[in-house]
């Protein structure tokens, strides 16, 4: 079967400790980092700084946008390099996985979006996760579709965006601004839902396909 299978072992490179896995591996690291920028309460000595918790979601925002910047790093030094691994195509998927579901079980702890959202979207990964799983039992490799591309991009524009939508650098710009900021806020965060659900379909559909492809070649040898 062609374009299905998992490359072979001599399509990749034989080290771990390439320049890609260890922006990955730091990336995973520094998420706990981002937790508690964005969650913990500023010690009692940031006090003497002017506007200290004016800044604190915006710091939070910035440092998640960098984490999410090097998912895009890790992939061009692989490519650049040449130096694809097994474990990079491990690691990757979570590390985009483990940081978008931080954010957002973070935002329900700050009380800023509603649990049944991020249980969807949770869910999902699970599910496509398994998905995928079934697929390379059956010797078939499902890449990410657009749908999914364009899912956790609309996603992570929608965290940066709760993050910051009721801090004071925007409640202070005006009632208005206020208003339409969070209007576009939800209205990001609704289409990276129902990107979550359609790319989930999607995957389903694939998953099926492919099977069923692997089923009957199996059967014609």
């Amino acid at each position: 079967m062609t374009g299905g299978k998992v490359s072979d072992a001599t399509d990749e490179h034989p080290e771990v400790w390439t320049a890609a896995n260890i922006v990955t591996i730091v990336r995973i690291v520094l998420i706990p980092l981002f937790v508690f920028l964005i969650l913990a309460p500023w010690p009692d000595w940031m006090g003497s700084f002017s506007n200290a918790d004016a800044a604190k979601p915006w710091i939070a925002a910035g440092f998640f946008i960098i984490l999410s910047a090097t998912d895009g790093v890790d992939g061009y030094l692989a490519r650049k390099r040449n130096e694809i691994t097994t474990l990079g195509k491990f690691l990757d998927p979570i590390a985009d996985k483990i940081l978008i579901c931080a954010a957002l079980l973070a935002l329900i702890e700050l009380g800023t979006l509603p649990s049944w959202i991020v249980l969807i979207i949770i869910a999902r990964e699970f599910i496509v996760s398994g998905l995928r799983m079934m697929a390379a039992y059956g010797g078939v490799v499902i890449a990410a579709s657009w749908y999914g591309k364009w899912k956790t991009f609309t996603t992570m524009v929608a965290v940066v965006l709760f993050i910051v939508k009721d801090s004071s650098v925007v409640l202070s710009a005006g009632a208005q601004f206020a208003y339409w900021f969070n209007i576009a806020s939800w209205a990001i965060m609704i289409l990276a839902l129902i990107l979550t659900i359609v790319s989930m379909v999607d995957y389903f559909a694939k998953t099926e396909s492919s099977l069923h492809l692997f089923s009957s070649s199996s059967k014609g040898r």
